[in-house]
């Protein structure tokens, strides 16, 4: 897959950085000497830990090397290094806060990830993960369905492996449950304000759409996403206002190791 694009991402930045500041706000830790953001993008999920915990040593992670540019222009003061989650582990003293904002949902085997993450906490930390949970809205459905069709098939390929297929909520809390002091989990959907069905297009190729449009050669790219726009257009449609509401299902853990 193409490196990020930090650009595209921030478009819709406040809209992403919402529900990451709802996860940090039920991470209950009154301080944290280190803190540590898993897939940070451009740096402004880290800025939320920075604010909050301001005497903590701050690294943010990302498998972008655009995206560290970003966050580094942004947060000079904290660290930020290049590295891939499924392999991540903390280099000298865990971490009281593991946060992953929007990021595992690219990273396979749950099973075996979160449990590790979790063991990787210091005693009393916490894991907040928040991950999109919109397989199966239209704008996903639709993703998959025209990468199934000629002539784009060939090229993309089995669009069922483009995106880790997540547990349900309450697999991550008997994942969790036995071995925490505590375990949140809850799920909430956003109702986000578009302003047509090519804003939406442009939201979800910041994300979800990249790796189906990154198989493509130029040509069919643009015929994807044509044929994408138009199908979007006619599953969102117009609200009385001529807006168009984007239904954005997110799932949120919080877990806390025994002290």
């Amino acid at each position: 897959m193409l490196d990020w694009n930090p650009a595209l991402y921030r478009r819709y930045e406040d809209e992403r950085t919402r529900p990451a500041q709802e996860l940090l706000a039920r991470v209950p830790l009154a301080e944290a000497d280190r803190v540590v953001d898993l897939g940070c993008g451009p740096g402004n999920s880290t800025e939320l830990l920075v604010n909050r915990f301001p005497r903590a040593e701050a690294l943010g992670t990302d498998n972008s090397e655009a995206m560290l540019v970003s966050a580094r222009e942004r947060l000079p003061g904290a660290r930020f290094e290049l590295s891939d989650i499924a392999t991540w582990a903390p280099q000298d003293k865990a971490p009281d806060l593991i946060y992953a904002n929007a990021s595992l949902q690219w990273v396979p085997d749950h099973e075996t990830l979160i449990p590790r993450l979790f063991d990787a906490l210091a005693p009393g930390g916490v894991l907040a993960v928040q991950m999109p949970d919109n397989r199966q809205e239209p704008t996903h459905r639709l993703m998959r369905a025209l990468a199934a069709e000629a002539p784009w098939a060939e090229p993309i390929g089995d669009a069922d492996r483009l995106r880790t297929k997540l547990l349900p909520l309450g697999g991550y809390y008997d994942l969790l449950a036995p071995h925490a002091a505590n375990v949140d989990v809850w799920h909430t959907i956003y109702q986000h304000r578009m302003a047509d069905a090519a804003s939406i297009v442009e939201w979800v190729r910041g994300t979800g759409l990249k790796p189906f449009v990154d198989r493509l050669p130029p040509d069919l790219q643009a015929s994807y996403l044509a044929e994408y726009e138009r199908r979007v257009n006619e599953a969102y449609p117009a609200r009385t206002d001529g807006k168009r509401l984007l239904a954005f299902p997110r799932m949120f853990i919080v877990a806390q190791k025994k002290a």
